[in-house]
């Protein structure tokens, strides 16, 4: 409960600092410019790309044998989303996610490793569109900028390398009897798992086909409001702000995104009040 109350407070403390810093009557302007039509035709799209995401989810569950079927895994995938939005962090939904997988699934050591694989996929995928998008702009980054960018990529492939450090160092031998069987199941489902690098190449590719188009309706959304960049711009820029939104400081990233997109784009012409107000119409399709 306190921890949610953070993270409220959290996100009410960024809006309330980017409405002092910026001139709000302007991005209210900016908003009104959007027609509820184009809001409707957004969040259609926004939910389309989800029920993508629900079978990237199911494929990711049934690689490590847990044998879920596509209402379950789909139940099980949206109810996380409803916990992503309105629970405290990412953390919040995924914990919600993989616990209806584990009432249904044949295997939970599959359900645990498909969980895993989902969102590593997912956070593959932003990175992985970041870097492309950084590949189209280098002449727009400045000296500084690109240090920044390059200092994110090494703390990020260095927190893998000590994640898989402590897995790899984990003293399986003092654990029970029990928690050993737990990990000779997990192992079982990492070996299935390693044994299908087609089905876990379908995954990452579902996961950069849903970033694309959330995207693509983010990009209308700006165009709409005024804000006009090429998209290989948004498609530096706006990973790495979902990236930033992923720290669990505020109630589902609502503001912490606006103001690293705000960051990012301003450097490419963009004004910070246009770039606000995207991002709030964006807050206002998936809350």
């Amino acid at each position: 409960m306190a921890q949610a109350l953070l993270q409220y407070g959290g996100s009410v403390l960024v809006l309330y600092f980017l409405f002092r810093l910026l001139p709000g009557r302007q991005v209210w302007q900016a908003l009104e410019l959007l027609p509820a039509r184009l809001w409707l035709l957004v969040l259609l799209g926004y939910l389309a790309t989800h029920c993508i995401g629900a079978a990237k989810y199911r494929l990711v569950l049934n690689i490590g044998g847990a044998g879920i079927t596509v209402r379950q895994a789909t139940r099980c995938y949206f109810a996380g989303l409803f916990g992503s939005l309105f629970l405290p962090s990412l953390i919040g939904g995924d914990v919600l996610r993989l616990a209806m997988a584990l009432r249904v699934a044949k295997s939970r050591a599959g359900v645990v490793l498909g969980s895993l694989v989902d969102r590593i996929s997912d956070f593959a995928a932003l990175a992985l569109l970041a870097v492309i998008g950084a590949a189209f702009v280098p002449g727009s980054l400045d000296p500084q900028s690109r240090k920044i960018f390059e200092l994110l990529g090494g703390i990020a492939i260095l927190a893998v390398a000590i994640i898989a450090a402590v897995i790899a160092m984990l003293p399986v031998r003092r654990f029970s009897f029990r928690m050993k069987r737990r990990f000779v199941r997990l192992r079982r489902a990492v070996h299935s798992t390693m044994k299908q690098p087609g089905a876990m190449l379908r995954a990452l590719s579902t996961s950069v086909t849903v970033q694309v188009i959330f995207i693509i309706l983010n990009v209308v959304l700006a165009d709409a409001c005024g804000l006009h960049l090429r998209f290989r711009v948004w498609l530096f820029a706006w990973p790495l702000a979902k990236l930033a939104a992923a720290v669990p400081i505020t109630q589902a990233g609502i503001g912490v995104r606006e103001a690293a997109l705000a960051a990012l784009l301003v450097p490419f012409g963009a004004t910070a009040v246009l770039t606000v107000a995207s991002g709030l119409a964006w807050d206002a399709v998936f809350d």
